[in-house]
C-alpha cells in the first residue's frame, strides 16, 4: 500500500494536487492511503519551504507547484 502525503496549508492547490494525486492511483489501481499533513513546523521539518509539496512513502518528489496526475503517475509506478 502506497501512501501519498499532501504537504500544505489546505489552499486551492493543495486541494487539486490531493486530486490529482487520487486520480493517478486509482488509474493505476494502486491501493492507497491519502494523508494531508497541514502542521507547518511538521512541513518545515521535512525540508519543504514551498507548498503544496507531494511525498510518497515518506519521500518528497516535489515541492512548490501542482503536479497532474500524469506527472503523479510516473512517480508511482
Amino acid at each position: 500500500m502506497k501512501t501519498i502525503e499532501i504537504l500544505g496549508g489546505g489552499c486551492a492547490k493543495c486541494h487539486q494536487l490531493a486530486a490529482n494525486a487520487e486520480t493517478a492511483a486509482r488509474s493505476l489501481k494502486l491501493e492507497y492511503t491519502l494523508v494531508k499533513v497541514t502542521d507547518f513546523q511538521e512541513i518545515a521539518r521535512r525540508g519543504v519551504m514551498t507548498t503544496p509539496a507531494l511525498a510518497l512513502d515518506g519521500k518528497v518528489v516535489s515541492t512548490g507547484k501542482v503536479l497532474t496526475s500524469d506527472q503523479i503517475a510516473a512517480h508511482l509506478r
